[in-house]
């Protein structure tokens, strides 16, 4: 379990990171839309060569799964395109910690309810203490 801690948690450093390039990208090129569009075509040919190299299978698969789960296209693609234009002028760390924020309440949520067949961890009070002392920690980075 500690290397899925490790991955995930190199992929939380990525976050403000991948806010930060694609927001300077947009403001480059004077185009939010655009800076997200090639975020995604590059993240595209990236995961399409895992894909390949993994074994392609998956794709053949695509016609019988639920079409509610292809949301998450459109979640990422709200992310990308809000976090590219607001934080050059909200600031990166202001975005990202209300972004964070939004995580805590949703991850709650989805594991609570077993949300979308995620494993069920219900909301006692040891875990919303830990969930209020996080968001308390958000919301304490916004005071300075």
């Amino acid at each position: 379990m500690a290397h899925y801690a490790l991955i995930m948690l190199v992929a939380g450093v990525g976050i403000p990171i991948l806010a930060a390039l694609n927001a300077a990208l947009g403001v480059r090129i004077g185009s939010p839309a655009a800076a997200a569009t090639v975020l995604f075509v590059v993240a595209f040919l990236s995961s399409l060569i895992v894909a390949v190299v993994a074994g392609p299978q998956g794709f053949a698969r695509l016609a019988g799964v639920p079409k509610h789960l292809f949301l998450a296209g459109v979640l990422i693609a709200f992310y990308v395109l809000t976090i590219t234009f607001i934080a050059p002028h909200f600031g990166v760390g202001n975005a990202v910690f209300f972004v964070l924020l939004g995580q805590l309440m949703s991850a709650a949520a989805i594991d609570h309810f077993g949300l979308f067949g995620a494993q069920v961890t219900p909301i006692g009070l040891t875990r919303a203490a830990g969930i209020a002392v996080m968001a308390a920690g958000v919301w304490l980075t916004q005071l300075a």
